[in-house]
């Protein structure tokens, strides 16, 4: 199995009153004392937030750590002031690019690593499409976001796939999006931009590795859909 890259977790569990500061202090204290892992995702979503009462509320209401941490500060305001809310998005964010340039060494070589690499995609409410780009050695360049759809649809023209792949000179690439319904199983849309992208790559001398569409872990489905293993690319 490959690394686990994210290891986000629901920590509905702990939506316990508001502590009182005694409390808030012991948390920090274990934090100070005997490090990160002394906390749980709740309290160190409580530290950031200066109240373990605005972190169990954030929880409760959005059901786990990473669907939170794509929220927007537009929708974090509903729950807590807005200066709160830009720190925690900020927050989050440098998280994801932390792990981002922790999987720089990892070799890209095979579907499941790239559906885990871009697994936190199976939160999103919209179809998004990236590209992951590679260098020779098969690591991570960068993840690009080329465009956001609709609920069902992620509308991209190939003009914007390629930009990313030529401006970093990357020596491959692999395009990801996700299906918000949970269903990995790909739509004819997603089968002709994919020939589409797979015959211009092989015009402007592109390698095009592989389209993987990140869907939600069920027992009757499979988390994610490759068009190589598919046979759709050679």
């Amino acid at each position: 199995m490959p690394q686990q890259f994210f290891s986000f977790e629901s920590e509905l569990q702990n939506t316990t009153p508001e502590p009182s500061s005694s409390h808030c202090s012991s948390v920090q204290e274990r934090l100070v004392t005997y490090g990160s892992e002394a906390l749980n995702s709740s309290e160190h979503l409580g530290v950031i937030l200066g109240s373990q009462k605005d972190a169990n509320a954030l929880l409760q209401h959005f059901g786990s750590l990473a669907v939170l941490a794509q929220a927007s500060v537009e929708q974090l305001v509903a729950f807590i002031s807005r200066s709160k809310a830009i720190r925690l998005v900020s927050s989050l964010r440098m998280g994801a690019v932390t792990l981002r340039e922790e999987r720089q060494s990892i070799t890209i070589d095979s579907p499941e690593i790239v559906a885990e690499l871009c697994s936190e995609m199976r939160f999103l409410d919209r179809e998004l499409l990236r590209v992951v780009l590679l260098n020779a050695k098969q690591h991570l360049i960068k993840v690009v976001t080329v465009s956001q759809g609709t609920v069902n649809e992620s509308l991209a023209h190939p003009r914007e796939i390629f930009k990313p792949v030529i401006t970093h000179s990357a020596y491959s690439f692999v395009m990801v999006h996700n299906h918000p319904s949970g269903d990995a199983t790909p739509s004819e849309a997603d089968i002709r931009l994919t020939r589409r992208i797979n015959e211009a790559s092989r015009i402007l001398d592109l390698k095009f590795t592989d389209h993987v569409i990140i869907g939600t872990p069920a027992p009757s489905r499979a988390p994610y859909f490759s068009f190589k293993e598919g046979g759709v690319i050679g």
